[in-house]
Parts: structure tokens; sequence; C-alpha cells
């Protein structure tokens, strides 16, 4: 296969596939249902929402400072917040194209080398991993019957233990055989965890690793609350218990990864974690919509500002080779 049918695929299926999920979501809630919805929501709520969005997104933006010091380097506040939306901009149109751009709009405007800036980006996404598991811990611990019951209805037990036996028996084998194994794309792989593993211990190495531990755990406490907080402005979601807030936003962090910002995934995703909570089908994809509308206008607004600007404020303001 070609390097122009390849890109030409990693573009055009993830908008295809999000396209599906936006017309499924779409046949299980009629357009004048959902608009109601649009327009009876509490729009108070979804700003408050929007606002906590946009507090993480700074957070992680001064953030990066924090590992991008210690190799010698500083990163003005301005680009480094016009790197971050350019990310979730451009991860719309081509998935995962996000990172390389910041790290490239790092070394076109800091000065840093390229292979340096991705790997501090490697190095964040090790820390919102292990926040991102504790979450998902947390809400195994508070909800489990229901996610037992959930998945005892929806699977056959038997079934159940048998995926169990097979998946770890698969694990293991997959271990023993990646281990042993000097296939190129192994090694690649290999590399690629060799290279998380550093970035975990460059992380409990830097000077400023108190500061950034808490600014990992803003950004995904307001992450939560931004979720949480908006679910007030529908009706139905406003009394969910915050255990079922956190699968929901459990379900719907994954489904961005799905399909392009989680195009037509993400409504699905919480329809699916609310079912277990017997919210109805309506209202659940409705907030989903109300939701992936409120960030996506937020990520397209302040990005497209982001990809205009970034080459004004340095033609203005052009780094000093004395920094």
């Amino acid at each position: 296969m070609n390097e122009k049918l390849k890109s030409a695929l990693k573009i055009s299926l993830p908008l295809l596939l999000g396209g599906v999920l936006v017309w499924y979501s779409l046949s299980k809630i009629s357009i004048p249902v959902l608009l109601g919805y649009f327009k009876n929501a509490d729009y108070f709520w979804i700003g408050l929402g929007v606002f906590f969005g946009l507090l993480s997104h700074l957070s992680r933006a001064y953030r990066w400072k924090f590992i991008i010091e210690p190799m010698g380097y500083t990163l003005r506040f301005p680009n480094s917040i016009m790197a971050v939306f350019t990310t979730y901009i451009v991860n719309y149109t081509i998935p995962r194209a996000g990172e390389v751009s910041r790290a490239t709009i790092l070394t076109n405007y800091e000065g840093v080398p390229f292979e340096k800036g991705f790997g501090t980006i490697i190095a964040e996404r090790v820390a919102d991993l292990a926040v991102m598991l504790c979450i998902i811990s947390i809400s195994l611990i508070l909800e489990f019957d229901i996610i037992y019951n959930y998945l005892v209805t929806a699977i056959d037990p038997t079934k159940l233990i048998v995926l169990a036996l097979v998946g770890i028996l698969t694990l293991v084998l997959g271990y023993q055989l990646f281990k042993k194994s000097n296939h190129p794309f192994v090694l690649k792989i290999k590399t690629l965890l060799s290279g998380l593993v550093e970035g975990i211990t460059s992380i409990l190495k830097m000077k400023k690793k108190w500061a950034f531990i808490f600014h990992t755990l803003f950004i995904w406490g307001m992450y939560v609350l931004m979720f949480y907080i908006t679910s007030f402005s529908i009706v139905e979601t406003s009394q969910l218990p915050f255990s079922a807030i956190l699968i929901g936003f459990i379900f719907a962090s994954f489904s961005i990864a799905a399909t392009n910002g989680g195009i037509g995934s993400y409504p699905l995703a919480i329809f699916a974690a609310f079912s277990m909570f017997n919210i109805p089908e309506d209202s659940s994809i409705a907030f989903g919509w109300v939701m992936w509308t409120s960030q996506t206008v937020m990520i397209i607004v302040l990005g497209g500002a982001s990809l205009l600007f970034l080459p004004i404020y340095n033609r203005l303001y052009p780094k000093q080779t004395s920094e």
C-alpha cells in the first residue's frame, strides 16, 4: 500500500466512521426532539461547563513549561496556549496529527528540537493516562454492582468467564512472544514503550514535579467538573449521581479516540453509559450532543484563532536568542 493511499485512508476512514455514527445517533432521536432539548437547555450551566473546559486547556498549556525547562529551553505562555488549541482543532481533521503539529510549533517558534518537543508530549500523555486509570478505578469501586449486573445482563456469565480466561491467556502468551520477538514492528513498539517509561521517569525527576502533578490533577478535575456541571443543563440528567457522571465521562473520553474529536461517537458513548442508570434514550443522546457541541464550538473558535494569530504574534514578538 503506497503512502498516499495510507494518508487518504487515515483521514477518510475516521471521518466516514464519524458520519455513520452521526447518522446512527440521529436515528435514535428525531431532529425536532433534539432541537427541543437544545432550545430548553439551561445555557448558564453550559457556559459554566465551557469555562471549566477552558481552564483545563490553559492549565495544560502552563503545565508544558515544567517539562520543557529541564531541557534548557523556555516556553512562552501565549505560544503554548495557541499550540494546545491548534492540537485540538487539527485532531478534528486528522486523528493524532495534532500532537505532531504541537511539537512542530514548538520547533518553529521556540527553537526546541522536534524530537525533544514530541517526547515531552508523550510524557504528558503518560501522566494523563495514570490519572484516567485512577478515575476508572474509582468508578469501578463506586458502581461495581451496577457495572457487574450490566455486564451479566448483556453477556452470558459463562461466556464472560470464557472471554476473561481467553483474554488472560492471550495476554500471557502475547507478552512472551512480544518479549522474545525481534521483528521490526515489535522493536518499534518496544522503543515506544521504552520512551513511555522514560517519560514517567522524567516526570518524577523534574525539579517542579509537584507543580506538574498539581496541574495534572487540576486538568482532569476540570474535565470531570465540566462534564458534571453541564449535566445540570438538561432536566433529565440533572439528578444523576456523581458516580454515574464518572462512568459517562469515562465512556465519552474513550469515544474521542474512536473518531475525530468524538464526532458521532460521543453522544452514543454517553447513551451507553447512562443506560446503566435507566436514563431515557432521548435525554442521554441529547445531553451527549449538548456536551459535545459546546466544547467543539469552543475548540473551533479558539483553535481557529490560534492558527490565525500564531504567525502574527511571533512576527511581532520574535524569540530572543538570549533566552
